[in-house]
């Protein structure tokens, strides 16, 4: 059993949070609403920042992380600092012998997620790799719908993943890339939704778009090709620069079927038939808005996970290096400009 595992006797769980950027102050916020949780404790490498966001929930805070994960009592963990330190506060948070959530990815090469996952499974700790579109309703009833064979066979899947704007020039070259950064998404909610598993990609990016894209070595816009076990073909295309606001959606076709997640009234799309919709008056903004119930949702079930002394989440360290798997593939036909299959990649 875990340290933080079963050990509230029905208080609530102290739960500590790393990193109070934007991801680490909207999590302290949802957990501060979260039934199960007593009490936060925010740590950051800037102090002021840590004590704005814990100020806001009214949570406690930790000047380091090694005082948050030793000397703060705490009963699990939520890490949502940059990504260059995932891998690292899990390997510590296991050590410990807390049960950990960490937004994606665990690391940016799987070596690096490999290693970390080891940890992980010689502690016998739990980790729960933030992939949200698990937990979004509109997923989940596509996901059943599926499963349940009302689609009849499915051969066709189509992922589009768009952010309103880039993101500061900084963050390029700390992301991973396009790829492994964004579409990592799509790849997980691929092999979710279906069972399936990635056998072959063609991957091809555009540069085209602010010059820093091309300075870092990454791409403002990408497609690819994926092949399924089953044969099912999916593609995924993912941009940057999608000015009509933040648009995320997946359709499954069917040979009975056709299903559509993400469109709604909200959707930035302006239809050129005569009579059709005209762009929504308050088009999502970006992923915070439109995940909002899904973000609460995984940390829900994480703290109920940890509440039940589970050691096994409902999206577990190994998803995230199966999507992290596709990636690379995709990264290495991006960049050598041919069909890679995933054996190659290890």
């Amino acid at each position: 059993m875990t340290r933080g595992a079963g050990g509230t006797g029905g208080a609530g769980l102290r739960v500590g949070v790393l990193g109070a950027g934007r991801m680490g102050a909207f999590h302290a916020a949802a957990l501060a609403r979260t039934e199960g949780v007593a009490e936060l404790v925010v740590a950051d490498a800037d102090p002021a920042r840590a004590a704005a966001v814990a100020a806001a929930v009214g949570a406690g805070t930790a000047a380091s992380a090694g005082e948050l994960l030793h000397a703060r009592g705490v009963d699990a963990v939520v890490i949502a600092t940059a990504t260059a330190s995932h891998a690292e506060l899990i390997v510590r948070a296991a050590r410990a012998g807390l049960p950990a959530f960490c937004e994606k990815p665990v690391a940016l090469s799987l070596p690096g997620t490999v290693a970390a996952l080891r940890e992980v499974e010689a502690a016998g700790t739990l980790l729960q790799i933030g992939f949200q579109r698990r937990f979004d309703p509109g997923f989940r009833a596509a996901r059943e719908a599926l499963r349940s064979g009302a689609l009849g066979r499915v051969h066709t899947i189509r992922c589009v993943t768009s952010d309103p704007a880039p993101p500061p020039p900084a963050f390029l070259p700390h992301s991973g890339g396009l790829i492994r950064d964004c579409m990592v998404h799509d790849f997980d909610t691929v092999r979710w939704l279906t069972g399936r598993e990635v056998v072959e990609v063609y991957a091809r990016g555009s540069d085209a778009g602010p010059a820093f894209f091309r300075e870092a070595g990454d791409v403002a816009t990408a497609v690819a090709l994926l092949t399924l076990d089953d044969g099912t073909l999916v593609t995924a295309t993912a941009t940057r620069c999608n000015g009509a606001g933040y648009d995320v959606r997946t359709e499954l076709s069917g040979d009975r079927d056709q299903w559509v997640v993400g469109l709604d009234e909200r959707s930035p799309m302006t239809s050129a038939e005569p009579g059709g919709p005209a762009a929504p008056a308050r088009p999502w903004p970006g992923f915070l808005e439109r995940f909002e119930g899904a973000y609460r949702a995984e940390l829900a079930a994480f703290v109920a996970a940890v509440a039940r002394g589970e050691t096994t989440g409902p999206c577990p360290g190994a998803e995230g290096l199966r999507a992290l798997h596709v990636a690379e593939a995709c990264e290495r036909s991006r960049r050598e400009d041919r069909p890679v299959r995933l054996a190659e990649t290890g």
